[in-house]
């Protein structure tokens, strides 16, 4: 978590996987691969790796998936605890940290996985 939250305020990039901007999945690449954990580039391959798990179960570090236009994943985070996560979302611009707990999020999720 700790190197997830350090990159707070990097700034969105499409296609960025690099301290000087990130897209979603270039930014949990780039955390996992940190810690040794080779993630794939795209969220519809991240989507897939590792063991699903439950709402009920998220614990820090675990991958939450969104769906924010479309019928599939599009959107991947870091898991903090069972309510915030960490992402770099398009909407803000930079690195943030968000709650689970919100509507619009809320409503979006479809789904944790555990990469360990």
């Amino acid at each position: 978590m700790e190197t997830a939250l350090s990159l707070r305020g990097v700034p969105y990039r499409a296609g960025g996987t690099t301290r000087n901007g990130f897209d979603c999945s270039g930014f949990t690449r780039y955390v996992f691969g940190k810690h040794g954990i080779d993630l794939p580039r795209s969220v519809n391959e991240q989507v897939h790796e590792g063991k699903a798990i439950r709402r009920r179960d998220i614990s820090p570090g675990d991958l939450l998936f969104f769906k924010t236009e479309g019928r599939t994943a599009n959107h991947v985070a870091i898991s903090i605890d069972g309510e915030q996560f960490v992402h770099a979302p398009s909407s803000s611009g930079v690195v943030r940290v968000e709650s689970l707990e919100t509507t619009y999020w809320s409503s979006r999720f479809i789904g944790a996985r555990r990469v360990k």
